[in-house]
């Protein structure tokens, strides 16, 4: 009896000490996208916790019409819904820098940011790319086919 009281002992202690820790890169968090502040801005609620998250490895437009398209476009992919991040780094702010991850049973499981991309609303940060080089393929999709910031209008 007093060995499993020590055992529940030891797991309870080792559960409260896991709550406190805080989140590391490749820590990976479930919520609801409550609201977004801008294409690579959002905020995600987790139970009673907000984080704030900026997509990783990609550069929006801040202001003008595309920049209104990419937030309404980040905005139909995840506001109200739940979503996942993989954290990669923290800004000194408290901002989480990760990858924000749909989940849509129905249309599947998509990048967010690798989809900002691939739609010609952002591009890659320089010298940063996923493991495969999916946001310098998704770029150069863009680019080929003229969208977003890749339109001949943008260009000029």
């Amino acid at each position: 009896m007093k060995g499993r009281r020590l055992i529940l002992g030891f797991l309870s202690f080792l559960l409260l000490g896991v709550g406190m820790v805080p989140a590391f890169a490749g820590d990976s968090l479930y919520g609801k996208v409550t609201e977004v502040r801008s294409a690579d801005v959002v905020l995600l609620e987790n139970g009673g916790a907000r984080f704030i998250v900026r997509i990783v490895g990609i550069e929006t437009p801040k202001e003008g019409p595309l920049a209104a398209q990419a937030k309404e476009f980040v905005s139909k992919l995840v506001l109200g819904k739940n979503a996942r991040m993989r954290l990669e780094a923290r800004t000194p702010k408290g901002e989480m820098i990760a990858r924000l991850l749909t989940d849509d049973p129905e249309k599947g499981i998509k990048d967010v940011g690798l989809e900002l991309v691939r739609s010609g609303l952002a591009q890659r940060q320089r010298d940063y790319d996923y493991k495969y080089g999916e946001l310098s393929k998704a770029q150069e999709e863009a680019r080929r086919a003229r969208r977003g910031l890749w339109s001949t209008e943008q260009q000029k």
